[in-house]
């Protein structure tokens, strides 16, 4: 683990190598799993508000899940995420373009429609963040629909970290990233 202020890192997102490689997984982390996207409770409010916005670039059934749960929902886990399709089934903000899954939410912030690019969660993906009341706690999260990913990464030789810096900055910080550099560079 390296410390960076109250952020405990695993060392396997310092060292473990991952590019998203869409034309190969298709989006496949959008659409498989048991639950919606994570979120954060200001996050959920930012769905409120702009669901009007983007509800022209959702599919029917994206429209009809968030028209029946709201746009988010508490899994059967108690934790705060993404509406799903059929209850299970792919984000209820996922469009699908040439075969790849993709984020309505990001494609409207692309658009210049809303100033928010996605749930944290999505964006820091693989990272999974685990909050304690003291410090949060950031994991590499294997899962099988990622392998083109981390073929892709040990190709390039590009950490999980570097990979994710623009969301990692989103998250904690400018200074936050530049001290985790250094903390890795001191090693």
């Amino acid at each position: 683990m390296v410390e960076v202020e109250n952020i405990l890192v695993h060392e396997d997102v310092l060292n473990e190598q991952f590019v998203c490689n869409l034309d190969k997984c298709k989006g496949e982390c959008c659409v498989a799993g048991d639950a919606g996207a994570p979120l954060e409770r200001q996050e959920a409010t930012i769905l409120e508000e702009i669901y009007p916005k983007i509800k022209h670039l959702l599919n029917e059934k994206g429209i009809a899940a968030i028209e029946e749960f709201g746009t988010s929902v508490i899994d059967v886990d108690g934790d705060l995420t993404t509406p799903c399709v059929d209850g299970h089934k792919e984000c209820a903000y996922v469009l699908f373009e040439n075969g790849i899954t993709k984020c309505a939410i990001e494609k409207a912030h692309e658009q210049g429609l809303v100033d928010w690019k996605k749930p944290i969660s999505c964006h820091l993906y693989p990272i999974r963040i685990t909050a304690y009341p003291e410090f949060d706690l950031l994991n590499y999260d294997r899962w099988h629909i990622c392998k083109d990913a981390c073929t892709f990464g040990r190709e390039l030789k590009v950490p999980v970290y570097k990979f994710l810096k623009e969301p990692l900055i989103r998250k904690y910080g400018e200074a936050w990233y530049k001290s985790l550099e250094e903390s890795v560079a001191s090693k």
